[in-house]
């Protein structure tokens, strides 16, 4: 009786669990008015040039770089969640700087922002977060344990996982950087500074 009373609990806890993990849907049937952009910094005005494309039926967003620094921002606020993401470079002549990212635990207009980089460099955390009620810059490129993103024009795999103020990045499999940022929730979002990249298989799952 005490062992079939332990398997009913623990499976009523596993299920528990999986329901209150909830999936975000990016790409809703209102998908144009989920997604904004907002300018790098949020002081200057947002480019004419629509350089944003999202495909909802295939699950992507193709940015072409063209149309200034800024961010696509999606438009529903997160508090504890998981954020898997593939994307790749489109590859472009010549030796260019290649640079993106990711962004995450953002305020709404990006004053306050976390971001797993995108380049040739590597994949790792740095931003902009309150420290002591002082916004403060830090980069943890360093920190990173190893640069295991691939070539471009090959997809790359980004796990973000962020609970209460620690959040961690997660690079084709493996952990590479963890931080603690000085704020339990925000936005997360797309960077464009000036080249193509691809992003798709978005998975966010919101976590109690």
């Amino acid at each position: 009786m005490v062992a079939l009373y332990t398997a009913i609990s623990c499976a009523f806890i596993a299920s528990a669990a999986h329901v209150s993990a909830q999936m975000v849907n990016l790409f809703p049937a209102d998908y144009q008015s989920q997604w904004t952009r907002i300018a790098i910094p949020p002081t200057h005005p947002v480019s004419d040039i629509a350089q944003w494309h999202i495909d909802a039926a295939k699950g992507e967003i193709k940015c072409d770089g063209n149309g200034g620094h800024e961010w696509l921002r999606f438009n529903r606020e997160l508090g504890n969640f998981t954020f898997h993401v593939k994307w790749r470079f489109i590859p472009q002549p010549g030796s260019p700087q290649y640079n993106s990212g990711v962004f995450f635990r953002n305020d709404e207009n990006g004053t306050i922002w976390h971001q797993a980089q995108t380049s040739t460099g590597g994949g790792y955390i740095f931003g902009e977060t309150p420290v002591n009620g002082k916004l403060t810059s830090f980069n943890l490129q360093k920190e990173m344990k190893e640069n295991r993103l691939h070539e471009p024009g090959q997809w790359n795999t980004y796990d973000i996982r962020c609970s209460g103020p620690t959040c961690t990045l997660a690079v084709n499999g493996e952990v590479v950087n963890t931080v603690q940022t000085g704020v339990e929730k925000g936005y997360v979002g797309l960077e464009s500074e000036g080249f193509p990249i691809v992003f798709k298989d978005f998975k966010v799952r919101e976590l109690p």
